[in-house]
């Protein structure tokens, strides 16, 4: 069991030692699409989401999230965030609306900041899910992933489109 970095000697997880590694800026940025129905986007401009304003939720949940993913991902590391922020895009599709949301998170630090990047994402759509159930329960909370990554030993990441 060697040759996986996740496993001790005795094949047991366990977490990797990054105190060796450089202390780097690094920056990730991932996204997730939610497809949601006419009505559901007209709610949401009209300011008729009965619980309240659903992205400013989302993007509260987001954050807390990226600063609780150790606490979700058995492997991760505690990381002294720096930065997060989110962006929101609604496009026409042809069935409704797909809103894009996208986080950045950003920290000095010896190890990424991917797994925050996407654990605040994936929490940031599933809270707009929960704020907009009442109105829309057929959403369908799509692609979720990696836009790109910066700093580390690895180097540059960025999501190949093609």
């Amino acid at each position: 069991m060697s040759e996986f970095t996740h496993w001790n000697h005795e094949g047991r997880p366990k977490m990797v030692d990054i105190s060796g590694k450089d202390v780097t800026k690094r920056t990730a940025i991932a996204k997730s699409v939610v497809s949601i129905s006419n009505e559901l986007y007209e709610a949401v401009q009209r300011g008729q989401i009965k619980k309240g304003d659903p992205l400013q939720v989302a993007q509260i949940a987001g954050v807390m999230a990226a600063k609780k993913t150790s606490d979700l991902i058995p492997m991760c590391h505690p990381i002294m965030l720096q930065g997060t922020d989110f962006s929101f895009d609604y496009q026409k599709s042809s069935d409704g609306y797909e809103l894009t949301i996208q986080v950045t998170v950003k920290c000095q630090g010896n190890t990424g900041v991917e797994m925050e990047a996407l654990t605040a994402v994936s929490v940031a759509a599933l809270t707009f899910y929960d704020m907009c159930k009442a109105v829309d329960k057929s959403m369908v909370i799509k692609e979720t992933h990696l836009v790109q990554k910066t700093g580390g030993k690895s180097g540059d990441y960025f999501h190949d489109y093609s």
